[in-house]
């Protein structure tokens, strides 16, 4: 039965994210986050066991779409490489700081992001773009507070990054394609700095790796891989507003839970 749920999550989480662009992790926190209190993992961990598991998951759903923009030519690798610089010490920073916070705290954090995140969908708030792209030391400071944020939700930085490039006059198209492509080391830092800091912790259930729950990495991983796909092909059936207006109504109410 637990295997099914995180099949089914990884099927949802893949077509939420090819459908809206998102990370699958704003889903994918919310969801362990319920199946751990269902198992009885300690209130004490099992926050941080979720972050750290979706952000690994993210590591596995992100090659497909870095291949896939790659082969359009959108991703500016120049930008990428700069952001990854400051990604590589926010990710570890921000691992250290969601492990520091108490797993209550950690909820109710995550629940307001998500209400954040559910209000810039509805209103479609965007910043317009008026400026040109940084330098080296503007992208790795970009990178740094990015990558420090998305360990703390588990997220792969989307909502973040794109809004950023966008900001700085890089076209949609591209703006997404470099955000996918910065997900990757995000993902992977963030996930092995929760490896290592949740190691020894006794609380956690069998077959953890550190704060990484490898049941729910396979069952989560494998399916959401494929069903980005079809939530991409997806999107452009269905109307993008509507869609958009029903995800932030979820990413409300997971939010409000969270608060209370």
């Amino acid at each position: 039965m637990e295997l099914l749920l995180y099949l089914v999550l990884g099927c949802a989480a893949g077509t939420l994210a090819g459908l809206f662009g998102v990370g699958g992790g704003i889903i994918i926190v919310p969801v362990l986050v319920l199946s751990f209190t269902a198992m009885g993992v300690s209130p004490e961990v099992l926050t941080h066991l979720a972050v750290g598991t979706s952000l690994a998951t993210i590591i596995f759903t992100s090659i497909n779409s870095i291949l896939e923009h790659h082969r359009k030519g959108a991703v500016l690798w120049p930008v990428f490489a700069w952001m990854t610089l400051g990604i590589l010490l926010g990710a570890a920073l921000g691992s250290a700081t969601a492990a520091a916070i108490q797993g209550p705290l950690l909820q109710k954090i995550i629940g307001v992001f998500a209400i954040v995140i559910a209000i810039q969908m509805v209103f479609e708030l965007k910043p317009k773009a008026g400026r040109e792209v940084p330098g080296k030391p503007g992208l790795t400071l970009a990178g740094v507070v990015i990558g420090w944020a998305s360990a703390i939700f588990g997220i792969g930085g989307g909502s973040l990054t794109v809004p950023f490039l966008t900001w700085r006059s890089v076209p949609m198209q591209k703006a997404v394609a470099t955000s996918a492509a910065c997900g990757l080391p995000i993902a992977i830092f963030s996930a092995l700095s929760f490896i290592w800091l949740g190691w020894h912790r006794p609380e956690l259930p069998e077959w953890s790796l550190g704060f990484v729950y490898l049941p729910a990495l396979l069952g989560i991983a494998i399916p959401s891989m494929f069903f980005a796909r079809f939530g991409a092909r997806l999107a452009h059936k269905l109307s993008p507003r509507l869609l958009k207006r029903l995800f932030a109504l979820l990413l409300f109410s997971v939010g409000l839970s969270f608060l209370v």
